[in-house]
């Protein structure tokens, strides 16, 4: 109920202006001991722990890219609950990233539409902030990273390696995005060469490391069944340690709020429940394709406990919320993890 009246207050002010505000006031309230008693999750029960990539989850609810872009708030987003968060779209050189307005809600749609732009501050001052984590965390922290938007499209296999060397002694994880339909040219990088001679090369260089980190593709749910064959297979043969299915659509089908207030946002990758259907079927699709050899992390759609056990039907391992979260709030979270532990039960 709180969180609903908070909202409704929120959801008066643009979008872009109420996501920095409702990250202050979480900032702020969990520096108050009566609020934060209320805010922080309890400890997690055993049963929702697992280890994957010799990495220990806490539970396997975790908050998806572009939140956090700039690893300012991971810490706080632990203390409401989430097992893991993952950080960015992180690029090498800081940028702006695309003109405002550039967030926009369907409401009646429990759906965001944005074309941010990988807006961040770039590869060294989110590590430098990155450097500061408090060593007794046990939050996994993911590392989403891309190219910046000046970048030539055949020179971008340059940026991810610079960010993968700028992050790498920090994070945990690796996310390669190279299904944001907001950085122009970038999804040309899931046709299955440039994929493939991408993702070989940031593996070599990852295996070149001390200790190498794991390295996931995060693919876009407009990929056709030829092109999930294709990413099934180059997942396979360069043994990636895991997919996340998946980002944001450009579809617009099937919308309630109308063509009009669509067509007056204008571009953008749309997010929310009217992903949940598509987002299961490419989970489900790949986990048959893979034949359970590689995880998946299940995001797109996800605003309650059902949405959440039915992507871990399909074959996803581990979760993510983003849309979901803005519009349920937190209490998300620990429903999620119900439902889990009443499953297993």
């Amino acid at each position: 109920m709180a969180y609903r009246l908070t909202r409704f207050f929120l959801f008066f002010l643009n979008a872009e202006k109420a996501h920095y505000l409702s990250v202050f006031l979480i900032h702020v309230f969990l520096k108050i001991p009566v609020l934060r008693n209320v805010l922080c999750a309890k400890e997690d029960d055993p049963r929702l722990r697992l280890t994957l990539w010799g990495l220990t989850f806490n539970n396997p609810i975790g908050l998806a890219a572009g939140f956090d872009k700039n690893a300012s708030c991971f810490e706080d987003m632990g203390s409401l609950g989430f097992g893991f968060v993952e950080i960015g779209t992180v690029t090498p050189l800081p940028q702006d990233g695309n003109s405002k307005p550039r967030l926009f809600r369907l409401k009646k749609d429990n759906a965001i539409i944005n074309r941010m732009g990988f807006n961040n501050d770039g590869a060294v001052k989110i590590a430098k902030r990155l450097e500061k984590r408090r060593k007794e965390d046990r939050l996994i922290i993911g590392g989403n990273i891309g190219k910046n938007k000046w970048t030539p499209i055949e020179k971008a296999e340059e940026d991810y390696l610079k960010v993968f060397a700028e992050l790498y002694p920090y994070v945990d994880y690796f996310a390669v995005n190279v299904s944001s339909p907001n950085t122009e040219n970038l999804r040309s990088l899931q046709d299955k060469e440039p994929l493939l001679a991408l993702l070989r090369n940031i593996q070599q260089r990852n295996f070149s490391m001390g200790n190498p980190r794991p390295i996931l593709l995060k693919i876009a749910p407009d990929l056709n069944n030829e092109q999930l064959d294709d990413i099934i297979a180059i997942a396979l043969s360069l043994k990636l340690d895991g997919i996340i299915a998946t980002n944001t659509t450009v579809s617009r089908d099937n919308l309630i709020c109308g063509d009009k207030k669509v067509q007056a946002i204008g571009a953008g990758g749309l997010s929310g429940l009217p992903l949940k259907s598509r987002s299961t079927e490419v989970i489900r699709y790949l986990n048959q394709g893979l034949k359970g050899a590689i995880p998946i992390i299940g995001v797109g759609g996800i605003h309650s406990a059902q949405d959440a056990l039915e992507k871990l039907e399909a074959g996803a391992t581990l979760l993510q919320l983003y849309t979901g979260f803005i519009y349920e709030g937190p209490r998300l979270i620990k429903d999620i993890k119900s439902a889990i532990l009443t499953d297993v039960t």
